[in-house]
């Protein structure tokens, strides 16, 4: 029996010029308190997490194990993350079952929410940028002429996540809990009898990567994939075979190709990506339209506040907040020429008639109202043709210069 979780920690860590507080992913068993995978994220964790902390605990060899292997159940909370198709299909495909526990009943699952209590008074208050009190990071939001946020103190995430495995290893191999009877974690795992299922690792990673769901065609220029193109060495000579496309889930650069039968051809990276100097300038307009965007919605919802005069006697209420003429035509002009609403030429192109069987309002049956039909000034070719004598367009003639007359 395993149990699975995400802590995030208290520690401010520099993550590409990012101050971030991480997450670490876990999976424990807690029959003998063996941590056996785990995975840290810069950001907020996603199945891509879940799957590369499952992924680190079932495999036994190098960088990984000893402990490990397929367990019968793992516990989870409803978390969305755990309980995503991706997730379950590989917990299903190695034959484990998932309890989804019920909402607010962390005792269901001690094991795990012991360990989160641990590695916070045991690792992150002893490392540098640990905040008792946890603040959000200021990282997306920067004022004009401002640059990135200070990391000159923090931790690398590099650091962070080394500190990490390290912390892992030493829990597994000299700290005793109590519940052991003076042995280490890896030590009862190990003195355990109980069978160990291993599941190769090719086939694990198949198994951790979600599928594309349908056939694709490799062609000269590589395999085309939610509107872009992944290309490699490999494909050199194989154009019209078909593939299927599997992939780890927000991992755009790069995803892995399997022919029709399932059976692995290699790994495939994006063609034409952007370079680091367009990815940070993407990153620093996404963050100021972010910004800019917040400020006028903080602005729209003070000005859409209504307030209203307290009464002493019985009254009608009496609205607050009188402005002038000038200032609601000045407003209202705005208003006209951001809704799209506003903007749009019905009289272009009338609204076709709904059809006789519908309940039409009375406001669209009188717009929609059939009327004489509208002449186009351009003729079925595409020429300019104004109506002439006896309602036929004339067709434009040139002079001598090819001009139009």
């Amino acid at each position: 029996m395993w149990e699975a979780d995400h802590v995030q920690a208290p520690v401010l860590v520099d993550a590409d010029g990012d101050l971030v507080r991480p997450w670490v992913t876990w999976f424990i068993d807690t029959a003998t308190k063996v941590i056996t995978g785990t995975a840290v994220t810069p950001g907020v964790p996603s199945r891509a997490s879940v799957l590369a902390a499952l992924r680190a605990a079932v495999l036994r060899e190098e960088p990984y194990g000893p402990a490990g292997g397929t367990p019968e159940q793992v516990r989870v909370d409803r978390g969305k993350d755990f309980l995503s198709t991706t997730v379950t299909a590989a917990f299903g495909t190695m034959g484990v079952t998932v309890k989804d526990l019920p909402a607010y009943s962390p005792h269901l699952k001690g094991t795990v929410e012991n360990l989160n209590r641990a590695v916070d008074r045991m690792l992150f208050a002893a490392l540098p940028g640990y905040t008792l009190t946890p603040t959000k990071p200021r990282s997306g939001r920067r004022r004009k002429g401002v640059g990135k946020p200070e990391t000159s103190g923090a931790m690398s995430f590099q650091d962070f996540t080394a500190e990490v495995l390290t912390w892992t290893h030493w829990w597994n191999t000299e700290h005793r809990p109590k519940a052991l009877s003076g042995r280490t974690p890896l030590e009862a795992w190990q003195a355990d009898p109980t069978p160990v299922t291993d599941v190769p690792a090719a086939d694990l990673w198949t198994f951790t990567l979600e599928d594309d769901g349908r056939p694709r065609k490799l062609t000269s220029h590589g395999v085309r994939w939610r509107g872009r193109t992944y290309i490699a060495p490999w494909m050199t000579g194989q154009a019209g075979r078909t593939v299927t496309v599997r992939y780890m889930p927000h991992h755009d650069h790069e995803i892995d190709i399997c022919d029709a039968s399932g059976k692995y051809l290699g790994p495939a990276h994006l063609a034409d990506a952007a370079t680091p100097e367009q990815l940070d300038a993407l990153r620093t307009a996404r963050a100021e339209r972010a910004r800019r965007l917040r400020a006028e919605v903080k602005a729209a919802e003070a000005l859409r506040r209504q307030r209203f005069a307290p009464a002493t006697t019985a009254g009608p209420a009496q609205r607050l907040g009188a402005i002038t003429s000038a200032q609601a035509g000045h407003e209202l002009a705005a208003v006209e020429h951001t809704d799209a609403s506003k903007l749009a030429m019905p009289d272009v192109i009338p609204p076709a008639a709904p059809p006789a069987d519908w309940r039409t309002p009375a406001s669209l049956a009188a717009l929609t109202t059939p009327g004489p039909p509208v002449r186009h000034p351009y003729g079925r070719d595409g020429a300019y043709a104004p109506d002439g004598p006896g309602g036929r367009a004339a067709r434009p003639t040139t002079d001598e210069d090819g001009d139009a007359s």
